[in-house]
């Protein structure tokens, strides 16, 4: 299939997609589509009366001026009730797009938490947070204002010429010229314009992803006095982003010059042949009873519904520039919604509720890309209640051990058990909850301390929350914040430190009834008396709890019953801590470039 009809298919795929959304709201489209069609031919309805009077306000002698106002009376009547069924129609299809911007974003949204982890470690924040702002409200502004004028622009294109063609058949013959030369070049400079929207969507979304991601290390920037060359990288992108928006708006624009000129040609051609015509009616040179014949009034008229005819094509360069840039935003945002979903279960998969916690790694090899191997022949076994460790250098395979014990992926080769039971072949909700984790990258969200505790067990009693803040020690520091537990706490907790951050998100993990553990450096962030503070509340809190520990700061790990040394993503020295160290080998050098 070529590119063209590819393209083709591609947009009306999108058209009926976002056709679909709109039938969905029958009930305030059909309303709307019946005001469209009362006002505009109440709007068509008067350049027939405003013709009609001047018609007899030229043979006044005969006639008298009481007809004359009856049709300006009627003539205004129409111009007002059309303007208020416009603004009721604008009501309508505000309402109408709000319900579905409001059903696509919860769609996208829904979407994204279905997705595996893959798909958030290959996309930037930011351009994923443009799918759901940007996009979507792109997508919005034309279902509001865009689609109110296509349907009344078909209407008046339509009913223009039916009036037309009842006041003077030749003079329709100017815009069987001018009318395709518009279409063909709306259609040739549309072809071009629609990859530069697709572009500029690209790179607002790039844009969006360096802001966040500078925006969420702000403090780090300033302590490293990055601030200069951060913002010029951004200036960078910025200036990308600039340059496509101006691209596309900028061979979009050349439509309205274009289009515009050859209405006002058409128009100027219909006055002057419009005078010509009722010029020889009035010397007789034309009979009355010719389709040549026209009134001044029928000139008046042709006039008004040529520039009515002319308007919604003119305004149709406007309108698909807007299109052009909303379908490539509609096409980004159906992209997420056909991305495809975390694979589902097996169809013979277990519940994994009696968790005892015995965990087998049996030869495991994994790669996030067939030409980088991360993790290679990686095996180990926990009993219950056992803490594992693994340390090893930056990019050795810590973390992805835990992402495959959590299945956020699954493992190339080798087998992962649970109590003997194949980790493919459980419920992956069962699994999940089986675990709890403590990250090197606290979360806290915009709540309550108390609701960001309870967060790890909902249905936990007060005393329970108190009892976990007690253990991770900050049970004390809450209790000092002006409410207390019912302090409120910003964005990701940013109104108080990252170490109280870590803190609360363990005390999050405390509470949790969860029989597996795993903490990812999660007492890098406090300083050393805490630390010492949180292990040995944490040697309680972890009794009969398997733990999986990811740990640079080997102080942190020297009571675990076995510590996996990895590298290259293959594990080279296992034991315990003083047994690493009799061996002398990687362990110990790292263990002794730290405390020497």
């Amino acid at each position: 299939m070529t590119d063209k009809k590819q393209q083709k298919k591609d947009n009306k795929g999108i058209f009926l997609r976002l056709s679909k959304y709109v039938l969905e709201q029958w009930k305030l489209f059909l309303p709307a589509v019946v005001i469209t069609l009362l006002s505009n031919q109440l709007s068509l309805m008067g350049p027939m009366y405003s013709g009609r009077a001047i018609d007899a306000i030229e043979g006044a002698r005969g006639v008298s001026f009481p007809l004359v106002w009856d049709n300006v009376i009627k003539m205004i009547v129409c111009y007002v009730a059309a303007a208020v069924l416009s603004y009721g129609l604008a009501v309508i299809m505000v309402r109408l797009s709000q319900r579905i911007i409001y059903k696509m974003r919860k769609q996208v949204f829904e979407k994204l938490n279905t997705l595996p982890v893959g798909y958030f470690d290959r996309n930037a924040t930011g351009d994923i947070i443009s799918h759901i702002s940007y996009d979507i409200d792109t997508i919005n502004a034309t279902l509001s204002h865009d689609l109110i004028q296509v349907m009344t622009s078909l209407y008046t294109v339509i009913g223009s010429i039916a009036f037309m063609w009842q006041i003077s058949r030749p003079m329709l013959l100017i815009f069987a010229i001018t009318v395709p030369v518009s279409i063909c070049f709306t259609r040739y400079r549309s072809k071009k314009v629609r990859p530069l929207f697709r572009a500029r969507s690209k790179k607002y979304g790039e844009l969006n992803g360096f802001a966040e991601e500078m925006l969420s290390g702000g403090r780090t920037i300033e302590a490293y006095g990055r601030a200069k060359v951060i913002s010029e990288r951004f200036n960078a992108r910025n200036d990308e982003a600039m340059g496509a928006y101006y691209k596309a708006e900028y061979q979009a624009a050349m439509l309205f010059p274009a289009i515009n000129l050859v209405n006002n040609i058409s128009l100027s051609l219909v006055a002057v042949f419009g005078g010509i015509l009722y010029m020889l009616s009035q010397n007789g040179t034309v009979l009355a009873t010719s389709a040549f014949f026209i009134s001044l009034g029928g000139v008046a008229q042709f006039v008004q519904y040529s520039r009515k005819f002319a308007g919604p094509i003119n305004e149709f360069s406007n309108i698909l520039h807007e299109f052009q840039s909303a379908f490539s935003a509609a096409e980004r945002v159906f992209r997420v919604l056909d991305e495809e979903p975390e694979a589902p279960d097996a169809e013979d998969a277990k519940a994994y509720n009696d968790v005892k916690g015995r965990v087998e790694i049996d030869d495991v090899s994994f790669s996030y890309t067939e030409d980088k191997p991360i993790l290679k022949n990686v095996s180990v076994k926990a009993h219950k209640g056992q803490t594992i460790a693994i340390v090893g250098p930056t990019g050795a395979g810590k973390t992805t051990v835990i992402n495959l014990l959590m299945r956020f992926y699954d493992p190339d080769e080798g087998v992962i058990r649970m109590d003997g039971e194949n980790a493919m072949r459980l419920k992956r909700d069962d699994l999940r909850r089986a675990f709890t984790m403590v990250l090197q990258d606290t979360w806290l969200f915009h709540g309550t301390v108390y609701d960001n505790i309870v967060y790890g067990k909902e249905n936990a009693s007060k005393e329970q929350v108190y009892s976990a803040a007690k253990a991770a020690k900050i049970h004390d520091f809450i209790e000092s914040l002006p409410q207390g537990y019912d302090t409120l706490l910003s964005d990701d907790g940013v109104n108080i430190s990252k170490g109280q951050k870590q803190l609360i998100t363990i005390a999050r993990a405390f509470l949790s009834d969860a029989p597996l553990l795993i903490l990812d450096e999660a007492t890098s962030n406090v300083d050393s008396k805490t630390e010492k503070q949180i292990q040995a509340a944490m040697t309680a809190l972890m009794k009969d709890r398997t733990c999986f520990v990811i740990a640079h700061r080997l102080s942190t790990i020297q009571n675990a019953a076995c510590i996996l040394v990895i590298r290259d993503g293959r594990i080279i020295e296992q034991g315990t801590h003083d047994e690493l160290l009799g061996k002398g080998g990687f362990y110990s050098s790292l263990y002794n470039s730290q405390y020497s």
